[in-house]
């Protein structure tokens, strides 16, 4: 994620974001009155196991929350089509090939993914000047209407979501998520392709 918003959301999915909220903080087990042996394993398994917990929630909620702002650009669109204008709109212009990498998802996955985009007339293709064989994909009007009226609106809302957050706060949340994505995004491209990962003997 690469923007405060998106952040925001993040802290409102989890449950963080306004005191009171309908769930408390995760606590890792054990705390002042855990064995003293434990050692940093310990609180390293404890950490990442709360870790887990609450990115299961995060990933839980932001599934429903794509669905609902795909449906809020067009009826008809699938859960991952907003994230899919997100990132055309950042870029002006891409290849399928190029999103498909960032997504981490099969030429034919993005293909399928982008045919309503294209049908709905919220994306257009082009010629890419520097290949003649390939094509750029880009918002129409409508497409860039729509989107920025739905981000303006999801904005508003994180202001009041979040009203009690300090800003630095924020961005903290901001820069720790940019990083866990960044972590992530160098293992998915150094890992061996599937049927090569090695086998335990």
């Amino acid at each position: 994620m690469h923007e405060s918003g998106a952040a925001a959301e993040a802290a409102q999915d989890c449950g963080t974001g306004r005191p009171g909220g309908t769930r408390e903080p995760a606590e890792p087990h054990g705390g002042a009155g855990a064995p003293a042996g434990a050692g940093a394993k310990g609180e390293s398994e404890r950490a990442l196991e709360a870790l887990e917990r609450e990115l299961s929630v995060f990933i839980r909620r932001t599934r429903a929350s794509s669905r609902d702002m795909a449906r809020a650009v067009h009826p008809d669109l699938e859960p991952g089509a907003y994230a899919l204008l997100v990132r055309i709109h950042e870029v002006g212009a891409g290849r399928a090939t190029d999103l498909a990498a960032y997504f981490g998802i099969g030429k034919a996955t993005m293909s399928r993914q982008l045919r309503p985009l294209e049908e709905l007339g919220l994306v257009a293709r082009e010629p890419d000047p520097a290949d003649g064989r390939a094509y750029l994909l880009r918002l129409t009007e409508e497409g860039r209407h729509r989107f920025l009226r739905l981000r303006r609106e999801r904005r508003e809302r994180y202001l009041e979501l979040m009203a009690s957050w300090d800003v630095a706060d924020i961005g903290e949340l901001a820069r720790l998520l940019h990083r866990l994505n960044d972590v992530k995004e160098q293992a998915h491209r150094t890992a061996p392709p599937p049927g090569q990962r090695p086998t335990e003997e």
